[in-house]
């Protein structure tokens, strides 16, 4: 059984990850809390524009520098369902 890559949280995209997307919601989350995203180079800047506008992204690292724990990160990526409604 091989291990599985993570993927690219862009709606209906299956590319590898490269980079993780650190946010959350003020309204929700506490100020220390981070959720993530994961994208691929092609949606990274999509993502990250979605996040942006709403006030909720809080850092960009690549995803081997968040696993390594270099970013400050929990280490633990993953891509919570599919985003950006708007497609990709």
């Amino acid at each position: 059984m091989s291990e599985e890559k993570p993927i690219c949280s862009a709606k209906g995209c299956r590319a590898d990850a490269v980079w993780v997307l650190a946010w959350n919601n003020p309204k929700l989350h506490t100020p220390e809390r981070r959720k993530t995203w994961l994208a691929c180079e092609e949606h990274r800047e999509h993502l990250s524009q979605f996040l942006g506008v709403r006030g909720f992204l809080k850092d960009v690292v690549l995803l081997t520098d968040w696993e390594s724990g270099d970013a400050g990160g929990s280490g633990e990526a993953g891509g919570s369902g599919e985003a950006g409604g708007s497609g990709g």
